[in-house]
């Protein structure tokens, strides 16, 4: 599957007009499926129940990112930071 570089909430993320982006998830559901956001800061984005199901997120910022509701399945986080970031409840801390 090709990831996702393209569509406007990627785009929001990528461009770092992270206010645009929760604007936009505070008036409908998001999904970043898929999408590419290597070495995107994502500290400010509300990230709570969006889904990031296969999302490609290496060496991002998610330092204390709420991610408790988040669909994280097949997401890679290799080198992400993710000091103070809550995981949702199925994921193991030693994963």
């Amino acid at each position: 599957m090709a990831l996702d570089r393209d569509s406007v909430p990627v785009l929001l993320l990528r461009e770092e007009k992270v206010d645009e982006f929760n604007a936009l998830a505070a008036e409908r559901p998001v999904s970043l499926e898929n999408a590419d956001l290597r070495m995107v800061d994502l500290r400010r984005a509300t990230l709570t129940k969006v889904s990031l199901r296969g999302a490609y997120l290496r060496s991002a910022d998610l330092r204390g990112v709420d991610l408790s509701d988040a669909d994280l399945t097949g997401a890679s986080l290799h080198d992400a930071r993710i000091s103070g970031c809550l995981f949702p409840m199925n994921i193991a801390a030693d994963e």
